[in-house]
């Protein structure tokens, strides 16, 4: 063999004719191909495939190569192998390769030199070896001769180096050739920057690189264009925060998962944070480890996809290994000593014959609470007299040694367990797929603090003192529960045409329970209602804690999917039946009856507050148990008018029990210029339905609002009514039923490629909604006779009502580049990506011919709700991150700019531009054992103080002049709205094991 090899040259010369021949088809599609091929490449090629159809795949070689990046890895073995090997150096590129150094045949040394990097090998039927990223979705096509050559035809013009080593006879491979769908075109085989609209592919390593141990974190921190706000004393919001897309609402961005429709969270956010009145998607009831990779699609997608897509799609893709195996546990807290945080996670992949594959990931996290709150400045015993500069004189002793950090405001203590489970199987002609996910994350988040002087929270008995003397501070406990499973059959036909037929369902369940708290109406009860009891028997019996109400909502889909494959022309049909389910289960009495009042009236001289303190419960009144069907319809085309435009088009029919149908348009195009450089555009019509959420929750609950008579600013407790539009309250004042929001998006853009190393894209848009959906302002006494009448039958102080009463318009701009180059012996992979969004409401509305006809818009709508929408999110997001990989070790290091945002709570406050700095190390001590630490917000920068819409502020003094406690308040940072957070640098350190 090696005579032949090296002394042969008329075999070569032959062998390299029978590739003309052979490949003669591939240089009269592109003739300027052959234009590019330099003698010197054409030959590499031909004296490797000559060598490669002489060398067995099952001879023993020694190997000694470096870890290092894949493509080049690869190309390393092929030299060292005299093997020709088929990969795609795009897909490649993203891996890191394992060392190599020993004896091996070319099969085991490329399988053990890509041992667990999300890369697997293929033998092909001419017996050469393949390389492909490992199984994906059910989306996954075979057999495919164009995109076959597809692929192979930007490999032909790369390097001699990838060129000569990285081919295959599109003869010999097309067999074996993947085609990938990504989310944004049903044409499998597209490359991101060959669609007509903006997708970002982030994979597992560039999540895992950025240190978090959240879905949503992770993603805020590599996608600018990705929002995912804290809050705190939010409710549920403290514990499910709303993600949002190009600054809209977390309602208005459809979430997939291997490609199917995921469901909603069942919480809705009705206290006042970002996304308020939108209910969105739990984006960590996945584990980051069960992710294959998640592709963000940046431009409105409804025609395609259907209700939500305003903004845009994120489709979170699973793994699908079938055979490696990782043990990964890591360890971390922030500087100031609190929100310790243990993540263990556990995945293994099985090969279910030769035919199919079944990946599992167990998840377990625990995180502790933080807490930032500033000292409690306002007295918390009665007796306290005001002094002439301000000050405030203690009058009970107690008030000198009561405690002063008395709020818990931060993140929620948190313990989620996850199990992901992905399969397939070749089945006849196709392939039988299925997932399920479940998660169970309990949680426990703080409400306001009860003083003991807090009248109507911390009822006073006849002792002359509290319930609870020393007061309390009320704990929400929300346990989140979601599963969701999915089955489905793909088959491919003979004439490029496929069929998918599946099945998904999926559902969100929270159950709220409310403890450390009263029910303080319950107290006064006790107290005046004859019971009989002392007052320190009534201290001792009165129960602490009471089940609130629950939340469910569940959807089923059952999807019909065809495609068809033409010469340079795609069409797709499909169907789509949808239920939507809703249940608001109500909570024990105790968490929300009025003992002290009947039929509005208070029965004793004093007067307490109903339900647990902190977060009061829902009753039977309230119950909700709602269904709604969907019956969908599409049209999708893409053709390529030309070799250098794409054209697609999508159209989609959309018909919803409860308030009617919606057609959908969208029409978009890739025009490549030239080879380095591309424009795309797209415009669409979209829309999004009602949420059952918002359709049918109902509830009166106490929230806390600015006072407008109180100078400070000090936030008080109000009965808040959430009325939903068929209740009695809601038909008796007119409010009408919701109808869908209704948008248009335009965008165009540009892909950039000005070097073989570096790539560019800029893409502006605008997007118009009409007729959004927004919750009201809480509508209170004197605003409208009919509202007075129905706020008292109701037993509520205020009401808000969710309507179709915005037009909003956001404009922005995304812009991503990235440069692979060589620095020092090692891979630099540098990625810049801003995103610049402006929203306004350019006109508000209320529904005429009801009670708020006659209403003033923007009372109905206040300034509040308004700078929700506009301002409580940063307008630009950038970061630059660099990887740098040289021999075993992997360092990243992240910054990423947070622009201005401005709150409005009683007050007006722009919070600054701030930049964080992520930084991770990873050593790879041998193939299978890493180690990595690193440091989340490294250099601890926080959001400037807040000074507006604070709480429990003052100075206390005793009889000496001494001060006791001179606070700001508690709020030391916005509870409202804090991008980044406010807990400061967090540490942390992590092992991973393969096998």
């Amino acid at each position: 063999m090696s005579f032949i090899q090296k002394n042969n040259r008329g075999f070569l010369i032959l062998s390299c004719l029978l590739i003309l021949h052979r490949w003669r088809h591939l240089f009269e599609i592109e003739a300027l191909l052959v234009q590019k091929l330099s003698v010197y490449r054409f030959w590499l090629l031909c004296i490797a495939s000559s060598i490669s159809m002489q060398v067995s795949a099952n001879e023993v070689i020694y190997f000694d190569i470096k870890k290092q990046r894949a493509d080049k890895a690869l190309i390393a073995f092929g030299q060292q192998a005299n093997q020709t090997i088929l990969f795609s150096f795009g897909e490649v590129k993203q891996f890191q390769a394992n060392e190599l150094k020993g004896h091996y045949s070319a099969e085991s040394g490329l399988k053990k030199l890509l041992a667990v990097t999300g890369l697997s090998v293929v033998v092909h039927e001419s017996g050469h070896l393949g390389i492909q990223p490992q199984k994906h979705d059910g989306t996954i096509t075979m057999n495919n001769k164009k995109t076959a050559l597809a692929t192979l035809i930007p490999l032909l013009v790369g390097t001699a180096s990838q060129t000569a080593l990285a081919q295959e006879t599109p003869a010999a491979s097309e067999e074996s050739i993947e085609k990938i769908s990504i989310v944004g075109s049903r044409v499998a085989g597209r490359s991101a920057d060959d669609l007509p609209v903006p997708v970002d592919i982030l994979s597992a390593e560039a999540l895992a690189n950025t240190g978090q141990t959240e879905v949503g974190r992770m993603l805020q921190a590599i996608a600018p264009s990705f929002n995912f706000s804290t809050s705190a004393i939010s409710d549920g919001t403290d514990a499910l925060r709303p993600a949002t897309l190009r600054g809209l609402g977390p309602d208005q961005t459809l979430v997939l998962i291997n490609g199917k429709r995921r469901h909603q969270a069942s919480l809705i956010h009705i206290n006042t944070s970002v996304g308020r009145g939108t209910a969105g998607t739990d984006m960590n009831a996945i584990p980051a480890a069960a992710i294959k990779r998640i592709e963000v699609l940046r431009d409105g997608a409804a025609a395609q996809y259907g209700s939500d897509a305003i903004a845009g799609v994120i489709n979170i893709v699973l793994n699908d290994d079938d055979e490696d195996g990782k043990v990964a546990l890591s360890y971390g807290e922030y500087s100031e000593g609190d929100g310790e945080t243990t993540n263990l996670d556990i995945s293994k992949g099985f090969a279910l014959g030769e035919e199919g594959y079944l990946n599992t990931t167990l998840n377990i996290r625990d995180r502790s609470p933080t807490n930032r709150a500033g000292l409690h400045g306002s007295c918390q015993f009665s007796g306290c007299t005001e002094l002439a500069n301000g000050d405030m004189l203690l009058g009970d002793p107690r008030e000198a040694t009561a405690p002063r950090t008395t709020f818990r405001i931060g993140d929620a203590d948190s313990k989620q367990v996850a199990l992901t489970i992905n399969a397939g199987y070749e089945l006849g002609d196709g392939e039988l797929y299925s997932f399920i996910t479940y998660s169970k994350r309990d949680n426990q988040s703080a409400a306001f603090f009860r003083h003991n002087n807090n009248s109507g929270g911390n009822a006073q008995l006849q002792d002359g003192d509290a319930t609870i003397p020393e007061g309390f501070l009320p704990k929400i406990n929300s346990d989140i529960r979601d599963v969701s499973y999915n089955v489905g059959y793909q088959v491919e036909f003979s004439n490029d045409s496929s069929l998918d037929l599946s099945y998904t369902y999926g559902s969100n369940t929270i159950d709220y329970t409310t403890s450390d708290t009263i029910n303080s109406s319950f107290a006064n009860d006790l107290r005046y209602g004859g019971s009989g009891l002392t007052a320190d028997e009534i201290r001792s019996t009165i129960p602490r804690e009471a089940y609130a109400y629950g939340l469910e909502l569940a959807l089923q889909t059952l999807n019909l999917d065809y495609t068809k494959e033409f010469d340079n022309f795609s069409f797709a049909m499909g169907a789509e039946i949808r239920t939507d389910e809703y249940k608001v289960t109500p909570g024990e009495e105790y968490s929300y009856r009025d003992y002290d009042t009947v039929d509005g009236e208070s029965l004793y001289v004093d007067d307490r507050s109903a339900g647990s303190q902190g977060f009061g419960g829902i009753g039977p009144v309230s119950e909700v148990d709602e269904t709604r069907d969907v019956i969908s319809f599409y049209l999708d085309a893409e053709t390529e008018l030309t070799e250098d435009l794409i054209v697609s088009g999508a159209v989609r029919y959309d018909d919803y029990e409860g308030f009617g149908d919606s057609t959908n348009f969208k029409l978009a195009a890739n025009w490549s210029i030239t080879d380095d450089f591309a424009l795309r555009g797209a415009m669409s019509t979209g829309f999004r339905a009602p949420s059952m959420q918002q359709l049918y929750f109902n509830n009166i609950s106490t929230q806390f609002v600015t006072n407008p008579d109180d100078p400070t600013g000090d936030q008080i407790a109000v009965q808040i009514g959430t009325f939903r539009n068929d209740s009695t309250l809601a038909q008796a004042i007119g409010i009408p039923e919701l109808k869908e929001e209704e948008s248009t998006n335009f965008s165009i853009g540009a892909v950039i490629k000005p070097a073989d190393d570096i790539n560019v894209t800029i893409d502006f848009y605008t997007i118009d909604i009409d007729d959004r959906i927004v919750i009201s302002n809480k509508l209170g006494d004197g605003l409208s006779t009919a509202l007075d009448a129905a706020l008292k039958a109701a037993g509520a102080g205020a009401g808000q009502f969710f309507l179709n009463g915005a037009d909003t318009e956001t404009k922005g701009v995304d812009i991503i580049a990235t440069w692979n180059t060589e620095v020092l012996n090692g891979d630099l992979d540098l990625t810049f990506a801003a995103n610049f969004t402006e929203t306004d409401v350019v006109d508000l509305f209320a529904p005429q011919d009801s009670g708020l006809g006659d209403i003033d818009p923007s009372i109905i709508f206040s300034e509040q709700d308004i700078s929700i929408i506009e301002e409580w999110q940063p307008q630009d997001r950038m970061s630059l991150s660099g990887l740098y990989q040289t021999g075993d070790f992997t360092v990243n290091l992240a910054f990423n700019r947070y622009g201005e945002y401005t709150i409005t709570d009683g007050g007006r406050q722009t919070y600054g531009a701030e930049v964080l700095t992520d930084l991770r190390v990873k050593y790879q001590l041998n193939d299978n054992l890493s180690f990595n630490i690193g440091a989340n917000n490294l250099f601890d920068v926080m959001p400037d103080k807040n000074e507006i819409g604070n709480s429990r502020t003052g100075t206390i003094v005793d009889a000496d002049g001494n001060v006791i406690v001179s606070s700001p308040g508690v709020f030391t940072y916005s509870r409202r709205s804090a991008p980044f957070g406010f807990n400061g640098a967090y540490y942390y350190a992590g092992a991973e094991f393969t096998f």
